[in-house]
């Protein structure tokens, strides 16, 4: 069913477009064009340029965690001897791929996956990556890429140990850059489309700029943004920046937005129902996002500073490649501790809050390791109290509504006191 764009909210929008997504790259495997699965923070302008249809697992995961269908996928996954440990939105994946090749191999379609509420996306022809935020990402796509027996495109991005980076970084990326664009020649069987690659970098560029737009919002004191909005429609910015999908959706929520600021409508309605401002930091507890948001809300809690949603800030000058490279790397996660802890200060103080609430997310090491340390730094230059409480991004075995509600009462209290 056609949506009419012009009258949709920006939640219709969200809904069509996510879908659509999905629906063009099921299109084009029954076409017989080439699907790739992507990591979310590599650099998937590359592949708009040669019309490969592109799925990024980690927001399939996440979503297979928000319609709470995760367990069955995570139960395959335990069944193949993925272990626990092992990030979630991996094994999620692995059990979706799991029940894909039981498909294509058999022509019957697993109950598990008869019965899922995951979007259905197909099998690639490729795998792409970047290690730009974890060597995770690099095991995970390597083993899928020797399971199918498929092409692994993978950019290095090298740890920037210092800031500012160094040249010479920079053009090592761009070496990588160069080496990608031979890759897809040779799998694509022709030129490179430098001309479709220039309007995609200009179509990145103008939905970061509706999706900073949208975070900006979250500055404002009241909020008429509900941070945890942004966890929603993070997809289009991850999913379908280089399209007009995500610029068109974005701009419709900036708008509403600003309208409601306009009117005095804030994220809880009336002004007198933010009593607390707060920075989440990690990702989302997908499968009890409901119950996460609903505490805050109880608490007269907004969410007004992420640093996760900012890690798709990539802001770059279309046409040059240096200028790219050192956008897609600079990511806070693969950034030094000073950099970093400095990074997540300015969060926190654009954001106004008044208190930290560190996800300790059993999946994302990466995530949570430092999480400690940068509230530290932050309590010491602004005073600024933090508690933490355990869950993991999709498994929910690993999270405890009660000990997230005692945390955040905590929080609240210890806000009130300061």
């Amino acid at each position: 069913m056609e949506l009419n764009v012009n009258e949709a909210s920006a939640k219709e929008l969200l809904a069509y477009y996510q879908e659509k997504c999905d629906e063009e790259a099921r299109q084009a495997k029954k076409e017989g064009r080439l699907v790739c699965w992507s990591a979310a923070l590599a650099p998937t302008e590359f592949f708009e340029a040669m019309d490969i249809a592109v799925c990024y697992p980690e927001t399939h995961s996440a979503g297979c965690g928000a319609k709470k269908c995760s367990m069955d996928l995570l139960e395959v996954a335990d069944q193949k001897g993925y272990n626990i440990d092992i990030c979630s939105y991996v094994r999620n994946n692995a059990g979706y791929l799991e029940l894909l090749k039981q498909e294509a191999l058999t022509g019957e379609t697993p109950e598990k996956l008869a019965n899922s509420k995951a979007s259905r996306i197909p099998l690639p022809d490729m795998v792409f990556a970047a290690n730009n935020i974890c060597n995770t990402i690099l095991k995970w796509y390597e083993n899928f890429a020797k399971e199918l027996n498929i092409p692994f495109i993978c950019i290095d991005m090298p740890f920037n140990h210092t800031m500012p980076m160094t040249r010479h970084t920079k053009e090592y990326i761009v070496g990588q850059f160069q080496a990608v664009i031979k890759q897809l020649e040779e799998i694509c069987g022709r030129p490179f489309n430098y001309e479709k690659f220039y309007q995609a970098q200009c179509q990145c560029q103008r939905t970061v700029y509706q999706w900073n737009r949208v975070a900006s919002f979250a500055q404002k004191k009241p909020s008429p943004l509900n941070g945890f909005d942004l966890f929603n429609y993070m997809a289009m910015v991850v999913v379908c920046r280089s399209k007009p999908y995500s610029e068109i959706t974005l701009r419709r929520f900036a708008d509403e937005l600003e309208e409601k600021n306009r009117i005095g409508k804030y994220a809880f309605g009336d002004a007198e129902n933010e009593q607390h401002r707060i920075t989440w930091e990690g990702i989302a507890v997908w499968p009890y996002l409901g119950g996460t948001f609903k505490e805050l809300k109880n608490e007269k809690t907004v969410m007004t500073g992420s640093a996760y949603p900012g890690m798709w800030d990539f802001e770059y000058i279309p046409g040059d490649m240096m200028s790219m490279a050192e956008t897609y790397s600079k990511v806070y996660l693969n950034c030094c501790g000073p950099q970093r802890y400095e990074d997540f200060y300015k969060v926190v103080s654009n954001s106004k809050s008044d208190g930290i609430l560190l996800h300790l997310n059993r999946s994302c090491k990466i995530m949570a390791f430092l999480n400690q340390e940068g509230a530290e730094y932050v309590n010491a230059k602004m005073g600024v109290p933090f508690v933490s409480f355990d869950g993991d991004q999709t498994d929910p075995r690993v999270f405890a509504q009660a000990q997230f509600d005692t945390r955040v009462q905590a929080l609240c209290e210890m806000m009130d006191e300061e």
